[in-house]
């Protein structure tokens, strides 16, 4: 089946984000309870490039498909999820990488580098991390997993913060998100 390229963030309304967010079909992993574990011999640079084997994998949609099955579990380790096995997988620094934003309404809204579209609020908080000098924002995306602000993005979100004239804070979804961190 062919990859449908989405529509660019700029030309999608708060509904249209909604919609396509609402109707994204994802693997039920948080369902699965596999009983191997072995390790997938994967890692995704801070950069976001996938490897497998020290090759770098330059298909997208294997990118997609591959990042449908993360998860990160209370350690800090993150997997990939089948019914039958869970694969480590090595993660530099955040599992995505946020690429573009968009204010829609009251709602931050953000592509991903796999096309994933995610609006920050209470269930996918920002988070300032790093030092006051050098942050580094990341956005809950899903089971544990997080993106890390492309620095375009994160020159978007900072001007988002002035705009708003709240400080370096942004709201989304009625949720208050500070961009320097503690």
């Amino acid at each position: 089946m062919p990859y449908d390229v989405p529509p660019d963030l700029a030309a999608l309304s708060l509904l249209d984000l909604a919609r396509a967010v609402e109707e994204r079909r994802l693997p039920p992993i948080e369902h699965w309870a596999p009983a191997e574990s072995i390790d997938s011999e994967m890692r995704i640079a801070a950069d976001g490039s996938w490897y497998h084997q020290g090759t770098r994998i330059g298909r997208p949609a294997m990118v997609r498909a591959f990042s449908t099955l993360l998860m990160r579990d209370d350690s800090g380790q993150h997997w990939l999820i089948t019914p039958e096995c869970r694969q480590s997988i090595e993660v530099e620094d955040a599992a995505f990488r946020a690429v573009d934003l968009r204010r829609a309404g009251d709602a931050l809204a953000f592509r991903l580098n796999t096309d994933d579209l995610v609006l920050a609020g209470p269930d996918h908080p920002l988070r300032a991390a790093g030092d006051p000098d050098v942050p580094a924002i990341y956005l809950a995306v899903r089971h544990g997993c997080e993106a890390r602000l492309d620095r375009s993005t994160w020159l978007q979100l900072v001007e988002e913060a002035l705009a708003e004239g709240d400080g370096l804070a942004v709201t989304s979804q009625g949720a208050r998100f500070p961009l320097v961190p503690a």
